[in-house]
């Protein structure tokens, strides 16, 4: 009876408030199928170097970039194609479809299946990028956690929100420098719910990969406090000089 009820729900709300593909403005969903075909989704690894290089399955990181707190990355779409950029400003910003979530959580799902011996995440665990209580209230949710939400159903894997807390209040990394962004970034995220990170395995979700200032402070945090591994995974990446 639940499901009968959600599927009339489902009915008269895509009837009142139809979706319109952001691309094309075809009805029926935000992103459209012929529209989701346009999009380059990547079938390589890359390091975390500024200049990436393509990786094995194996070894996440270069010889360059062994330094980072990160373990490595797993992004979907290269930041710079155009549909991309049109879905997650209507995702970030005005006027907040939150319902992007699940196109945009497909792409990352395309990309893994994509990939030449699949990763294995059944030990991992889900923690998203968190946002301050101010752009929270700004934004009305949070679309890392989002993102993480629909990463949870697909992959089967544990969702926590409670552990990673941004602490500190941050200008929008976008309009900052490289270095800019680290200082920007730096202290401000906290752990709390320390016991639920101690020796596991960490997908460390976010929306965007640009400079890393901010999953790399997130992970020296992690890190700091036993988690055994932290692996960043996004929709997309953007490359700056």
């Amino acid at each position: 009876m639940g499901k009968i009820f959600i599927s009339i729900k489902n009915f008269i709300l895509d009837f009142l408030f139809p979706r319109f593909c952001i691309n094309c403005g075809r009805e029926g969903n935000y992103l459209c199928d012929d529209c989701m075909t346009l999009l380059e989704i990547t079938e390589k690894r890359y390091c975390l170097c500024k200049r990436p290089k393509v990786i094995d399955a194996k070894n996440l990181k270069c010889k360059k970039c062994q330094e980072k707190e990160l373990d490595g990355l797993y992004f979907a779409i290269f930041y710079q194609q155009k549909i991309l950029k049109k879905l997650i400003s209507q995702f970030k910003y005005k006027p907040f479809i939150k319902e992007l979530a699940k196109p945009l959580s497909l792409l990352i799902l395309t990309h893994l299946q994509l990939l030449e011996n699949r990763p294995d995440f059944a030990d991992y665990i889900l923690i998203p990028i968190p946002l301050n209580k101010k752009r929270l209230k700004w934004r009305g949710f949070n679309q890392a956690e989002e993102i993480a939400k629909e990463l949870s159903k697909s992959l089967r894997i544990l969702l926590i929100s409670d552990v990673l807390i941004k602490i500190k209040k941050t200008l929008p990394q976008i309009e900052l420098s490289k270095k800019q962004r680290e200082e920007n970034i730096k202290n401000a995220f906290f752990i709390k719910n320390r016991e639920k990170i101690k020796d596991k395995k960490i997908l460390l979700v976010d929306d965007v990969y640009t400079s890393g200032s901010t999953m790399e402070e997130c992970a020296k945090v992690l890190k700091k406090d036993q988690a055994k591994e932290v692996l960043g995974i996004a929709i997309a990446r953007e490359f700056i000089d």
